[in-house]
């Protein structure tokens, strides 16, 4: 167990680096609209241009990780943070802040797809859903440390636009400082080994052994490789083509329900409040600096409620913490969009929620960030890790995380246009909408995987 754990810390690390590179550009945007002279929709833009990237890497890197290795398609991964985080940093214009972007995004997208697919693929069925729910402790615990380190430097600078190290505005070190992670992760992912389900598919049954005996012992690390062997197809190799079902032709059933809850994860518009929080509170009356504190509010809410999960999620199951989440959602984003309906016009196009009604939305607003990490944020990670056959994994994922990263883009550049021309009322109803939805789906559509192996998966 000793030898699981370190290995999942190591690729949770992952996790971390996607939560700080997605949650860093939160606190940025005033740095950036007065660096390069933004208009709202070019803020829009600048802000989701990762999620390009993070789509093309989503996408890319499933089925790279079934030609080149698990581990190795994390460890470029882990490169492409480093390359963002220090040019990002530096960017002299729009377009060099954008490309920057868009290389951390890759490394974001590998790594929200192939951080809970590795650790499901290395952790016995009875604890796989407590281990890969790690992953969103540690999605969290990287969008908290960027708000953590947002804050301090514009506290200590005196503000996010003010000068601040050998010159440089506050806003541009905020960035600097994911180098950080981003090279301990490199070196650590020299440490751990390549996933056995990846081996077995590239005939390296020897190395795969060795490793599943590490992970299980003698006994069960033998069978478990004779096991993985018989699921995987023996006449050709992982391929696109499999997501088809063999008799009708039509896309495995499977593959939709991943797709779908991939896309329902982000059209609850959770990245609305991690991307734009502290723009959001500043348009309701709160300080700069009062914003970033409620977005480490929000954060350290997020990782008490992913604990919850992990406590959860093999006992209760999947499905259950996605039902109570989606009916959890809907009811909070519900209150918070009829809280900013109160909202009147305040100073610079502004809005102010009078009497209590600012408080009403923090508190629904924080409240809809727990049913989230409670369900939706750990679970779909989890299911899309766990839910494919072998066969099909990659590939699944590939779709999955295209899907989920397409919707995350969509709701995220969306957002500043919408809240500026149809209003929050309108923005947030849409989230809760997409919330009651989302409840149906899971009823309908998604079954149960707690404690079934990976090779017992069907399509």
């Amino acid at each position: 167990m000793r030898f699981i754990g370190a290995i999942v810390a190591v690729a949770t690390i992952g996790g971390f680096m996607f939560g700080y590179d997605s949650g860093v550009i939160n606190g940025t945007q005033d740095g950036l609209e007065a660096a390069f002279d933004l208009s709202a929709l070019g803020t829009g833009f600048n802000v989701g241009a990762i999620l390009i990237g993070c789509a093309a890497g989503a996408f890319s890197a499933g089925r790279l990780a079934d030609v080149i290795g698990r581990r190795k398609v994390m460890m470029l991964s882990a490169f492409l943070f480093l390359v963002s985080a220090l040019l990002a940093g530096i960017a002299g214009s729009s377009t060099i802040f954008v490309i920057a972007r868009l290389i951390g995004g890759l490394g974001v997208g590998a790594a929200s797809v192939l951080s809970p697919a590795y650790i499901s693929e290395v952790t016995p069925a009875a604890i796989r859903g407590r281990l890969a729910s790690v992953q969103q402790i540690m999605i969290i615990t990287g969008l908290t440390g960027a708000f953590v380190a947002n804050w301090a430097l514009a506290q200590v600078a005196g503000g996010s636009t003010a000068p601040f190290w050998y010159g440089f505005e506050a806003w541009r070190w905020m960035f600097w400082m994911q180098a950080i992670p981003a090279l301990v992760y490199l070196l650590a992912l020299l440490t751990i080994p390549e996933s056995p389900r990846f081996l077995v598919t590239k005939g390296r049954h020897d190395e795969a052994e060795a490793v599943l005996v590490k992970l299980l012992g003698t006994d069960e690390g033998t069978r478990k490789v004779a096991e993985i062997r018989a699921s995987l197809s023996q006449d050709h190799r992982p391929r696109f083509s499999d997501l088809r079902d063999k008799v009708t032709g039509k896309i495995r059933s499977i593959v939709w329900v991943g797709i779908g809850l991939a896309i329902f994860q982000q059209l609850v518009g959770i990245n609305v409040v991690f991307y734009y929080g502290a723009v959001l509170w500043q348009s309701v009356g709160f300080s700069e600096a009062d914003s970033l504190l409620i977005n480490i509010v929000s954060g350290t809410l997020s990782i008490l409620a992913c604990l919850v999960t992990v406590a959860l999620v093999d006992k209760v199951g999947r499905k259950p913490l996605l039902l109570i989440g989606s009916a959890g959602m809907f009811v909070t984003l519900a209150t918070v969009a009829f809280a900013f309906s109160h909202s009147v016009p305040g100073a610079e196009g502004g809005v102010t929620l009078p009497g209590n009604w600012g408080i009403i939305a923090l508190i629904a607003a924080n409240l809809y960030v727990i049913f989230f990490n409670v369900s939706w944020g750990p679970v779909m990670w989890v299911m899309l890790g766990e839910m494919f056959p072998n066969q099909i994994r990659g590939s699944a994922l590939a779709f999955a995380g295209l899907a989920q990263w397409m919707a995350n883009f969509f709701v995220s550049v969306s957002f500043p246009w919408a809240a500026a021309n149809i209003g929050l009322v309108v923005t947030y109803s849409f989230f809760a909408a997409s919330a009651l939805i989302s409840y149906f789906f899971v009823s309908r559509s998604v079954h149960e995987t707690r404690g079934r192996e990976l090779e017992a998966m069907e399509g």
